[in-house]
């Protein structure tokens, strides 16, 4: 074992900047061939952190040109790739806290996006060091690129055009970051780089650039974290990035190595949903080659003992529960274990508000919770339950007790739904919806237009339920019958009309409707502009009423209080209104 660990490499940036697109080029290096993650990412966005170890020999190989033959002391680099998408704030704070040096992206046609700015104020209260890859240089009109090519020889060959045009960008760029206090300069123009933030333009595409980005990330790497890079010895501290079922293993944990060692048989204290779990490696193994431990697949070497910086998976017993985006502590003795215990209970207690009434959420890690329940604060929607697992049966029937029709939302990132919930969501008769996704923007839209459909289901619904107001206009020689009952045709000039409602004719009432016909179709309500036949008690054409007479609908008082919290048309309010004043003339009262 090395005195030294490698460092961590956070690498960050707005969603479509190309982060994975990079990473992808660099674990396609020496002999171990490419090996896109990119490609199986939920919609191309990167959903949780993934990490790749990089040897020191592929990087010396690529780099050592641009080094002055000078090698990497370290035993390589160990790549965290953080999601980029910007609900994903927890995440991205969990990887910047992991790493020792980061690389911020950035789509050099777009600039400084939201996510940009987010990831610099992140970098800026964790101080950590970073390189800026300003991407996609292969956009630039007239840029011609080459597959692997260092940059410093690229720009030597571009023309003045397409210089220029990246000159542009360039200063566009560092006019943006200096908004968020740093002050940013060219990788091959910078002096010191305690003063400045090194770019570099790249090409993730095409490799273009690469080794530039790299070479500069190692030589701070060796200058300025020769210090925090020797805490190879010691307990071991980890975060787990997930579990897994494995053949022949049961539940294993993928987890970053960040401090000390970890060996077969010790025993190591977790976050657990229902408190901290305690128990002991069993088994331990670490990617082969460049792996992507995410993709890693059957390529795992079994291994005694890691050291930090590293990606290991475990396996061991009782681990059901264990939270996903926690920590893990190896302990030594029963100090070290009564500290570890506290800290993991003090870790799994959930950030998050609840309210009395709200949605409910669900997730597969504590991060992916943090991060939905952190979208919807920001869009108002309260919180009444959050929790880590599948989508069960009890987690139906809890939303089915909501008071609010419209907090019968069950939201779930990144996890299932039961089968047996799924059933009990269908026999639901209280409109219980489910959305589940990978992405949780799509939850949030899809939510929205649920939002908008359940709205106008409910109005529907309250609107049958409650009589409105109306006006009408007695049609000219449409009069089939003047008394017992008197049946005349009319007009529906605003609101509505329904069976029952009383009809006034300058604030006197004359009759009632006791039947609605359009031909030979009895209806129970008509609308603004139909016309129909309408029977009406207790008048007589040509005496209390004529052909011609324009007569409100009446409604009935608590209708009328009713309808003063709901959602009317302008006629309907404004026919409202009226009734409202004539009936306040004998009550002042009256609807309030």
């Amino acid at each position: 074992m090395s005195g030294r660990r490698q460092p961590i490499v956070a690498v960050l940036g707005h969603v479509d900047h190309g982060k994975t697109s990079l990473l992808d080029h660099v674990r396609s290096l020496g002999e171990q061939g490419r090996s896109s993650v990119m490609d199986r990412e939920a919609g191309g966005i990167t959903q949780h952190i993934g990490a790749t170890e990089v040897p020191a020999s592929i990087l010396n190989d690529l780099c050592a040109p641009l080094l002055g033959g000078k090698t990497f002391d370290s035993p390589g680099l160990l790549f965290i790739d953080t999601p980029g998408h910007h609900s994903f704030s927890s995440l991205r704070a969990r990887g910047g806290s992991l790493a020792d040096i980061a690389i911020l992206i950035v789509d050099v046609m777009e600039g400084c996006r939201p996510q940009t700015r987010e990831s610099l104020r992140i970098l800026k209260q964790s101080k950590t060091p970073f390189v800026i890859a300003a991407n996609k240089v292969d956009r630039i009109y007239g840029w011609g690129t080459e597959e692997g090519r260092a940059m410093a020889m690229s720009m030597r060959e571009q023309s003045k055009e397409a210089l220029g045009l990246l000159d542009q960008k360039y200063w566009e760029l560092v006019g943006q970051i200096a908004e968020e206090g740093f002050n940013v300069e060219r990788y091959d123009r910078i002096k010191d780089f305690t003063k400045d933030i090194a770019l570099v333009p790249v090409s993730a595409r095409e490799g273009e650039g690469i080794q530039d980005l790299l070479a500069v990330v190692i030589g701070l790497a060796e200058r300025y974290l020769e210090e925090q890079l020797t805490d190879v010895d010691g307990s071991g501290e980890a975060t787990v990035l997930e579990m897994k079922e494995e053949r022949g293993l049961g539940k294993t944990l993928d987890l970053i190595l960040h401090r000390g060692s970890i060996r077969k048989g010790d025993e190591v204290v977790l976050v657990g949903g229902r408190g901290p779990i305690v128990t002991h490696v069993k088994g331990l193994f670490s990617p082969r080659g460049m792996s992507e431990m995410r993709d890693a697949g059957d390529r795992w070497d079994d291994s005694e003992v890691a050291y930090a910086a590293a990606g290991v998976k475990i396996s061991a017993p009782s681990l059901e529960g264990v939270l996903v985006g926690t920590t893990l502590r190896v302990v030594n003795s029963v100090e070290e274990k009564e500290a570890a215990v506290e800290d993991a209970r003090e870790e799994g207690e959930l950030s998050i508000e609840l309210e009395e009434e709200g949605v409910s959420i669900k997730s597969d890690t504590v991060g992916g919770l943090e991060a939905l329940a952190k979208e919807l604060g920001e869009i108002g929607v309260p919180i009444r339950e959050a929790s880590i697992g599948k989508v069960s049966r009890r987690d139906i029937r809890s939303a089915e007790a909501s008071a609010d029709p419209l907090h019968r939302l069950i939201m779930a990132f990144s996890t299932e739904i039961l089968e047996e919930a799924q059933v009990e969501i269908d026999a639901s008769e209280a409109g219980v919806k489910h959305i589940g996704s990978d992405i949780i923007y799509r939850i949030l839209e899809e939510r929205e237009d649920w939002i908008e459909e359940r709205k106008t289901e409910l109005e529907e619904e309250r609107r049958e339920m409650v009589v409105y107001p109306g006006r009408i206009m007695l049609l000219p020689d449409h009069t089939f019958r003047v008394s017992k009952p008197a049946v005349v045709g009319v007009r529906v000039l605003a609101g509505r009309i329904h069976i029952g409602q009383g009809l006034l004719k300058e604030g006197s009432r004359v009759g009632r409707i006791k039947s609605i016909r359009s031909g030979q179709e009895s209806m129970k309500e008509a609308q603004q502009g139909a016309e129909v036949a309408i029977s009406v008690d207790g008048v007589t054409v040509g005496r209390q009423i004529d052909e011609g007479d324009v007569l409100l609908v009446d409604i009935p008082e608590s209708h009328a209080r009713k309808l003063r919290k709901m959602e009317m048309t302008p006629v309907e309010r404004e026919v409202y209104e009226e009734l409202l004043e004539l009936h306040r003339k004998d009550d002042h009262f009256w609807g309030r």
